[in-house]
């Protein structure tokens, strides 16, 4: 059956002579109905068929998990393993310099359950470097074994990746866009968000930070909770404009933001990976085209973004929006702006300023660093974003008046906790 999908444009596309930008926010949402059950899955392990569901554990094994860390992700990916619907696909990989399989692709029944929880009891110990690039190849590997499936992996690390590792690790996330999605996992302060929020949103995933060992279980269990919830997958947004038009960018603003321009599949069609979609859920996209300037009057289809259902080889639009331009010399419609592309326009600006903000800070420039994170404070209050409000009061103290002063001490934790979900959005509110 076709998945069901709705697609909405938001946009002002009334343009002042001579503008040459289309900005629009579409809104897709999924209407699959909600379901408790996973998907029945085939009965041949070797080949995914639709419904089928391979979920992948990629812990991190070098040196510096050795100790408390390592014991919690093992009693992690038991439970993990242990709450595994019968009718799922798994495996395991233990990495540092190399990748290992400690399990291989299998149907999470119960024999194969306690099979896989006595190999990562005997198996998993810490020892070696990080090298991601090996840990990602070994998941494409395993991910290949059930080709359509909806495949979904987490990935935790406590350290940096090997600064010699950087080319292979851009070489192997460029074959795995598109193949499986992989949340990312940061436990303790030694890790670098930048970097581990690359892979993330490369491989269209959520990146956050466990502030202690002891909490990597239930941030596992909340990871399996969603993904068992995703039940549509092989979907692609497809973008068309005209002859002589450019996109300039394609990004995810809602629920995070996360830049797809670089990430499309096919550079003649403009095809970019969606990942899985859960019953009943919505994200915003937002579009830049630049067209050839109009003369006042002219009207014309900017862009088309289609939604691409792909089964058995066969692709299926399943969702459609326009992107319209009509060149005005009325400057009441030409400069009003569209309230839901204003509001991602600034949830964007709230992530940049916070990112910049802490360099600023870090590199020791208090002055920058003030006036990046005031601004940060009045976008989060302005656009009701009090998840990143509550995050930027750890980092800054702001008094009665608003004033906004950088704390003397900042705790190593909280400082990565705001960055690493200054990219998290709040939905426009409603009217």
């Amino acid at each position: 059956m076709t998945a069901n999908f709705k697609a909405e444009v938001f946009q002002n596309a009334y343009l002042p002579a001579g503008s040459t930008e289309v900005h629009a926010i579409m809104t897709v949402t999924s209407l699959e109905a909600a379901t408790s059950e996973t998907p029945k899955a085939s009965s041949d392990s070797s080949a995914g068929t639709k419904g089928d569901r391979l979920f992948g554990i990629i812990c991190d094994t070098s040196g510096s998990m050795d100790g408390a860390k390592i014991q919690a992700a093992k009693k992690a990916i038991i439970q993990l393993i242990e709450m595994l619907p019968e009718d799922v696909h798994f495996f395991v990989i233990a990495g540092s310099s190399r990748a290992k399989s400690i399990v291989s692709v299998m149907r999470a029944d119960a024999i194969n359950k306690e099979a896989a929880i006595q190999l990562i009891r005997s198996e998993i110990t810490a020892n070696g470097g990080t090298r991601i690039s090996t840990w990602l190849e070994a998941a494409y590997q395993q991910f290949q074994i059930m080709p359509n499936a909806i495949r979904q992996a987490l990935l935790l690390t406590d350290g940096q990746n090997d600064f010699s590792d950087a080319e292979d690790l851009e070489t192997k996330l460029q074959a795995c866009e598109g193949v499986f999605q992989c949340d990312c996992r940061g436990v303790g302060t030694d890790w670098q968000v930048k970097q581990l929020q690359a892979i993330g949103n490369r491989l269209l995933g959520t990146t956050d930070i466990i502030a202690a060992p002891d909490q990597i279980t239930s941030d596992f269990q909340a990871i399996l909770g969603k993904a068992l919830g995703k039940n549509v997958a092989n979907i692609k947004l497809r973008l068309w404009s005209p002859q002589g038009a450019d996109i300039l960018y394609c990004k995810q603003v809602s629920p995070s933001i996360a830049d797809l321009t670089s990430q499309r599949l096919n550079p003649q069609t403009l095809d970019y990976p969606t990942g899985a979609w859960a019953a009943q859920e919505s994200r915003d996209y937002h579009f830049c085209i630049q067209v050839k300037p109009g003369n006042v009057g002219d009207e014309m289809l900017a862009g088309r973004a289609s939604l691409i259902a792909t089964e058995a080889g066969a692709e299926t639009k399943i969702a459609e929006g326009k992107i319209l331009a009509t060149w005005t010399e009325d400057e009441a419609k030409s400069t009003r702006i569209d309230r839901t592309v204003a509001h991602y326009t600034g949830q964007a600006e709230l992530a940049q300023s916070i990112q910049e903000g802490l360099a600023a800070r870090n590199a020791g420039n208090i002055e920058v660093a003030t006036v990046k994170l005031e601004k940060a404070v009045r976008l989060a209050a302005a656009s009701g974003n009090e998840a990143t409000t509550k995050l930027l009061k750890s980092v800054v103290d702001i008094d009665d008046a608003g004033t906004v002063r950088l704390k003397r001490t900042v705790e190593k934790l909280d400082e990565m906790a705001l960055e690493t979900r200054s990219t998290v959005t709040t939905r426009i509110p409603k009217l």
